[in-house]
């Protein structure tokens, strides 16, 4: 329980954000979303996501950019925030090949500013969302949290990295409770448009082809959104001095099987396009959640195939399908 603390989360309209918005809300925390509802992807989505909070919930919004520090500053005078709970970031590993200086912008800028506030506010608990990017071409299986992560093939994940090593940075100096959340591949109901499951599922359903890059070879860790709030919650109660931990299902799936079981789900068969792997991309992502399961008493509970089917059934309720 909360014991009335107030949580700030940023990037609370996204995806993930959201989903944990209404898992500390339902909890008793008072929390205050901040997100700047950015036009990356469709941001009716977001406004949607706030919309459905909005309908059993009360909290705070901020329509802010957290690269703007004197809009920040404001939020924290206004308020007494207890933790922060960074989700914010430019997502995308294949958009940051095209774009690198928003993800300067935003995943280090933006995080700066965030650990300065805490610094000053005197906040001493900073959870933060990092990524399975940081290992790059990691060769060893399963990814271990203790791997070196020196080699990112991606510039999302270079800057994912960073954000470990500035945060690191202001704990040791200042003393800060910090703790990374490296996820892998989430997935679920209210996700975002950019990912495989959505458009997969909307191509499928629209009768057009789907791009499976790494033709068909690639493979995910793919894991549901339930249980990377459930991770992201305890590691907020937690609350550790200085800790990294994965969150994954901790059993990677084929591309192919993936799509397999969406097109059982919409009986509908894809008309595919195999294409070779994009830059930026790694052949597989395979999560050893061993530290998570003995430090946070978490384990993922949703198989693959019923994450799929509750995804498919938000779709079709959300579009009117």
């Amino acid at each position: 329980m909360s014991n009335g603390k107030t949580i700030l989360i940023t990037g609370g309209a996204g995806f993930i954000g959201s989903h944990i918005s209404k898992k500390l809300i339902d909890s008793n925390y008072n929390v205050i979303i901040v997100d700047n509802l950015n036009p990356y992807y469709d941001p009716g989505l977001k406004d949607a996501r706030i919309r459905e909070l909005l309908r059993d919930y009360r909290f705070k919004l901020y329509r802010t950019d957290i690269c703007d520090f004197k809009s920040m500053r404001k939020i924290f005078e206004k308020n007494k925030i207890n933790i922060i709970c960074h989700e914010a970031a430019q997502a995308g590993v294949r958009y940051s090949l095209e774009n690198p200086f928003v993800y300067e912008e935003a995943n280090l800028k933006g995080t700066l500013n965030l650990l300065e506030l805490a610094k000053d506010f005197k906040i001493n608990g900073f959870i933060f969302a990092s990524s399975s990017s940081v290992y790059g071409a990691n060769k060893k299986i399963p990814f271990s949290e203790d791997d070196v992560t020196d080699f990112p093939v991606s510039l999302y994940g270079a800057t994912k990295k960073a954000t470990e090593l500035l945060v690191y940075g202001y704990h040791h100096i200042y003393g800060i409770n910090a703790t990374g959340l490296r996820y892998f591949t989430v997935y679920g109901p209210w996700g975002r448009p950019d990912m495989a499951l959505f458009k997969f599922t909307k191509n499928i359903l629209e009768g057009r082809p789907i791009e499976v890059y790494g033709h068909g070879r690639m493979e995910r860790d793919f894991t549901y959104i339930s249980d990377i709030v459930d991770g992201t919650i305890k590691a907020i109660e937690k609350n550790y001095h200085w800790e990294i931990f994965n969150l994954g299902y901790g059993k990677p799936q084929k591309l192919t099987h993936f799509i397999e079981i969406i097109e059982d789900y919409l009986g509908k068969n894809a008309e595919r396009k195999y294409l070779p792997m994009q830059l930026g991309d790694v052949r597989r992502t395979y999560a050893d959640i061993s530290k998570a399961r003995k430090l946070l008493k978490w384990k993922p509970k949703v198989p693959i195939e019923d994450g799929i089917r509750n995804f498919i059934d938000w779709y079709g309720g959300y579009y009117g399908i």
